[in-house]
């Protein structure tokens, strides 16, 4: 099992998750995620630090520590830049790193909107993620992408080429399906953990379906964590998280539940756990503390 942390990129200050992507180097995460997203859900007037220049500098600042977006939706950026920005990042970083390719929502439209790019009906825009995910790990394989129905052929080879993972993330089955022919893995955000559980079974079984060995696609799990060291300093975290008008519609637990989770996951196949730490600053110490205990 490896471990990611996110970082909040809604800020008009990019060094402050900058600080926080050192303290997770000096931590020992794996990686650092940041979501793409042009402004905040919703939030139109909030500020939103640039993702993959973020995580650009992250890497110069944090040599070996693992960068990834989660997600790009397809579409959102154009495929050869899109690949080019993602290889450069794997290769500022000389760690791992992971291009997540997502199907877009309500929250992308208006995005989308803003940028003046289109947002297709969802049955298009699934054939454009598929078509996003498998042309992306031929380029930065060093091959040239064909073409297909919604992409344009891109001659390639766009070097260097670089050893980055396509994730595709998203909770729905059409996501999943897609991950399960067309991507290295796939990330389910923020499900109940039946949920995950059972959606990555499903997936193993797609995956067959398509000719693929599962292991070849395997879940990874994220999404926010609220940890207390114990029933009570957990609660007390929920009232002050709710007090500040903050969703309680996460993962919550103590140190013991999170462990819980950890072996769960891990029993399901899954190969990262990637959690947006919750609460005081010291929960970045302790969630990887409790993970790797």
């Amino acid at each position: 099992m490896k471990y990611g942390l996110f970082l909040s990129a809604f800020t008009s200050e990019p060094r402050k998750p900058l600080a926080v992507a050192g303290r997770a180097a000096a931590a020992g995460y794996d990686a650092v995620f940041v979501y793409d997203h042009l402004f905040p859900p919703g939030g139109p007037d909030r500020p939103s630090v640039e993702p993959y220049t973020l995580l650009a500098a992250a890497a110069a600042q944090n040599p070996g520590l693992g960068v990834g977006v989660l997600v790009s939706r397809a579409g959102y950026r154009p495929l050869g830049i899109l690949t080019k920005e993602t290889s450069s990042l794997a290769h500022l970083s000389g760690g791992d790193a992971v291009l997540g390719l997502g199907l877009g929502d309500r929250f992308g439209r208006a995005e989308h909107d803003v940028a003046g790019l289109p947002f297709p009906p969802i049955e298009e825009r699934t054939v454009l993620l598929e078509e996003t995910a498998r042309a992306t790990r031929a380029l930065l394989a060093g091959e040239p992408w064909p073409g297909g129905r919604m992409t344009a052929a891109v001659r390639g080879p766009l070097l260097p080429a670089a050893p980055a993972a396509v994730w595709i993330g998203g909770t729905s089955e059409r996501v999943a399906r897609v991950a399960a022919t067309a991507a290295d893995a796939w990330n389910g955000w923020g499900m109940p953990t039946d949920a995950f559980l059972q959606r990555a079974g499903q997936l193993g079984e797609w995956a067959r379906e398509a000719g693929r060995d599962p292991a070849d696609v395997p879940p990874t799990w994220a999404g926010i964590v609220l940890v207390g060291r114990d029933a009570a300093e957990l609660a007390s975290l929920e009232q002050q998280r709710a007090d500040a008008g903050g969703s309680l519609d996460i993962w919550r637990g103590t140190v013991d539940d999170l462990r819980r989770l950890r072996d769960r996951v891990t029993a399901a196949g899954a190969t990262w756990m990637v959690p947006l730490a919750a609460g005081p600053p010291d929960r970045l110490d302790l969630i990887l503390e409790t993970l790797c205990s």
